[in-house]
């Protein structure tokens, strides 16, 4: 039986993790290292690390902290922030990355996800997707969820599927920080129009989100999260304990 993976995402800015809602009203948190090496050891399957700002503010992701966290933690790493070119990839998989995640980007540049998928192979090449609702479709955010691009969201991913991108990470900014559960909805959408690894986020507030997350939507492969973990309200050898309880196959 595939197991479903639970990924804990450190959202950097400035160096320090920081969360908000709705991907607003930022507030810190801890410091990624310390953070990292703590959910690594906590049985984490995966962590996710995003410089959250630095496509907005125009310039490279903090590769002294990247480097940091990546000789602390022993669980695959997924990177983004600020992935403009294939030349971006390869900085931030030499600073310890195993997955790159692109975003902007990709927007930016169509052929980015062909040509890193052609370098680096499909495993590597993240397509994370901000997408909210707007008159009643899902459309693509851009900028860290900032510009609003008019991109059918479901489209989108699908085109990047196409062009090599192993695995999606949907971000629903309707959701995001609100601590209600998942957007099922919008993975439901997702998951129906490819067939590549789909890691929830967005929404998550206690263990029954996830369980309902992988019961409600079966195809998707993992649940992210960040406030539940990172201010205490859920551990996730807790999470993990309940899930098993709850028939869903986890990595223990």
């Amino acid at each position: 039986m595939i197991t479903k993976r639970i990924i804990p995402c450190l959202d950097v800015r400035d160096g320090r993790v920081v969360k908000g809602v709705n991907f607003e009203n930022l507030s810190d948190v801890s410091s990624p290292v310390e953070l990292g090496s703590f959910y690594s050891e906590s049985g984490a399957d995966e962590l996710v690390f995003y410089d959250i700002t630095a496509s907005s503010e125009g310039r490279r992701l903090f590769s002294d902290v990247l480097k940091m966290v990546a000789q602390r933690i022993f669980i695959p790493l997924t990177v983004g922030g600020a992935i403009n070119s294939v030349d971006d990839f390869d900085r931030v998989l030499k600073c310890g990355a195993d997955k790159v995640s692109v975003n902007s980007g990709a927007i930016a540049d169509r052929s980015l996800i062909y040509e890193a998928a052609k370098r680096y192979g499909s495993q590597c090449v993240v397509l994370s997707a901000d997408v909210k609702r707007v008159d009643g479709r899902f459309i693509v955010f851009a900028k860290g969820g900032r510009v609003n691009t008019g991109l059918d969201a479901l489209e989108w991913i699908k085109k990047g599927v196409v062009d090599g991108a192993g695995e999606i990470v949907l971000n629903s900014i309707d959701t995001d920080g609100v601590k209600r559960g998942f957007d099922l909805e919008m993975l439901g959408a997702v998951c129906e129009v490819v067939k590549v690894p789909v890691i929830a986020s967005g929404g998550a507030g206690c263990a029954e989100d996830f369980i309902d997350l992988f019961r409600t939507v079966p195809g998707v492969d993992a649940g992210l999260a960040a406030s539940i973990f990172h201010f205490g309200q859920l551990s996730i050898g807790e999470l993990k304990r309940q899930l098993l309880k709850a028939g869903i196959a986890v990595r223990v």
